[in-house]
C-alpha cells in the first residue's frame, strides 16, 4: 500500500490515538494502523474506525454524567 500523503511505503504496525474533546483526554495505546514508513502517517482499516468511535460515543456519554446540570 502506498501513503496518500507522501506516497511512501505503507507497513502494519500499531500507534496510538488520541481524542481531546468535550474537556476530557482519551488515549489509545497500540492500535493497529498502516503506518507509512516514510512520513509516520496511520491508516486505520473500517472495523478499526468503528471501534475507536464506539469507544469515544461511551466515552461522551461517561462525561455528559459526571457534568452537573444548572438547577
Amino acid at each position: 500500500m502506498e501513503c496518500y500523503h507522501c506516497k511512501g511505503e505503507l507497513e502494519r504496525g500499531t500507534t496510538s490515538y488520541t481524542v481531546n474533546r468535550h474537556g476530557y483526554h482519551f488515549i489509545v495505546d497500540d492500535v493497529p494502523a498502516w503506518i507509512c514508513q516514510q512520513c509516520g502517517e496511520a491508516l486505520f482499516e473500517e472495523e478499526t474506525v468503528e471501534a475507536i468511535q464506539q469507544l469515544v460515543q461511551e466515552m461522551d456519554k461517561s462525561v455528559d454524567r459526571l457534568v452537573l446540570q444548572p438547577a
